[in-house]
């Protein structure tokens, strides 16, 4: 019994964890640039003495979609979106080099370009300054930055900066609790040219909202099982020491 009690326990914890990973999944549903988190769960060896047909089980997070979210335009002057395979470079709350797909970028007092999050936007020789004040800013598709100089023409357009995009495989990548996404090995990654966006456009988040749900109602359903032989479990041990005060 005290095996059958500890696998439905163990499913029942990873049940729990499967729900937390699609709900917030359903929650970022509405969040620029966010990729859905994959879940799965599966059965691993536990290790120690005894034998070896001992098993728990175990989810994780294997991996992240990395389809593209469907782009929303907006026609705003610092909303910019990458076409296809891409990142952005972002300078973190620990000042180190991270990655993002959401392009809703913003100016700070001092004129500082950030994105949504007050994460300073990277170029290649670090973070970009505008300067103050600024009018009339583009970005082009290759991520370089013009902006009107203060009394020049409508027509006449200085370079301040260029965008820092990447494009390493996502196999290599990996997901922090902040939502930025660095290499594993703890390197740079490389510029990449052939990174194009689109100007006046935002990408949404790749969730599909009925798929998450589906998959929380059966992860409930999955759990409410486990419960019931947690249940039973417990009623065969009272039966069994029932019968034990009879002999």
């Amino acid at each position: 019994m005290d095996k059958l009690l500890y696998i439905a326990a163990s499913g029942a914890k990873q049940d729990l964890l499967g729900t937390t990973i699609r709900a917030n999944n359903l929650a970022n549903a509405q969040t620029i640039g966010f990729k859905a988190q994959l879940e799965q769960t599966r059965a691993m060896p536990a290790f120690g003495d005894g034998l070896p047909t001992r098993v728990f089980s175990m989810t994780e997070s294997p991996t992240n979609n990395y389809e593209g979210g469907p782009m929303v335009r907006t026609d705003r002057e610092l909303d910019v979106a990458i076409q296809g395979d891409g990142w952005f470079a972002v300078q973190d709350k620990q000042g180190n080099e991270a990655y993002t797909r959401r392009g809703g970028f913003q100016l700070s007092e001092d004129g500082m370009l950030e994105d949504g999050l007050g994460n300073p936007v990277l170029g290649g020789a670090g973070p970009i300054f505008l300067p103050q004040p600024v009018s009339n800013v583009n970005i082009a598709t290759d991520g370089t930055i013009s902006i009107r100089p203060l009394g020049a023409p409508e027509t006449v357009l200085a370079e301040v900066g260029q965008l820092k995009m990447v494009n390493p495989d996502p196999a290599n990548m990996t997901r922090g609790l902040d939502g930025l996404y660095r290499m594993e090995d703890g390197s740079l990654a490389n510029e990449d040219v052939n990174v194009r966006l689109q100007t006046g456009m935002l990408e949404g988040s790749n969730v599909n909202a009925v798929d998450e749900m589906v998959n929380m109602i059966h992860l409930q359903r999955h759990y409410e099982m486990q419960i019931k032989l947690m249940k039973k479990a417990d009623t065969l041990v009272m039966r069994s020491n029932m019968l034990l005060r009879i002999l």
